[in-house]
């Protein structure tokens, strides 16, 4: 069974507008103790993200996140699987997915939740193979034969 996105990620997602402050930005990740928001425009769709190290170099808690904000995102459909999710983390060096569905916001998932999925399936290293007790398996018995 693969495990698809939509089975880890978080749907109850806070998001802000392009318009919002970055003063805002700061009491709403700091109040949820979350790292990133979404920047959404009208119809849900999402126009970028704000991450804690974005809002750290701003000075003006006045300035509009649009000012600040990646307006590159890097988004997953909620039907892909986690691999995918794991692989442009890694390739990208980035610890956030949006989820998507049909270009608006369904969920964010984090490296985090990758790493819960994994603590929950706890690798269990199988046993070696053990020699065969008669000394020889099927190609010594057939040679012996001849």
């Amino acid at each position: 069974m693969t495990i698809k996105i939509q089975d880890i990620m978080k749907a109850r997602v806070i998001s802000v507008t392009p318009h919002q402050t970055v003063g805002h930005a700061r009491e709403l990740i700091t109040k949820n103790k979350i790292n990133v928001l979404p920047v959404l425009g009208p119809e849900k769709e999402v126009l970028g993200i704000v991450s804690s190290a974005d809002l750290l170099g701003t000075g003006s808690a006045s300035a509009p996140l649009s000012q600040v904000m990646t307006q590159s995102v890097y988004t997953i459909p909620l039907y892909a699987d986690v691999e995918l999710a794991a692989r442009m983390m890694r390739k990208h060096k980035i610890h956030h997915l949006v989820v998507i569905d049909e270009k608006k916001l369904a969920g964010i998932l984090s490296s985090f939740d990758l790493l819960q999925l994994i603590e929950g399936h706890r690798f269990v290293m199988k046993n070696a193979p053990t020699p065969a007790r008669n000394g020889g398996g099927r190609r010594r018995r057939a040679e012996s034969a001849s």
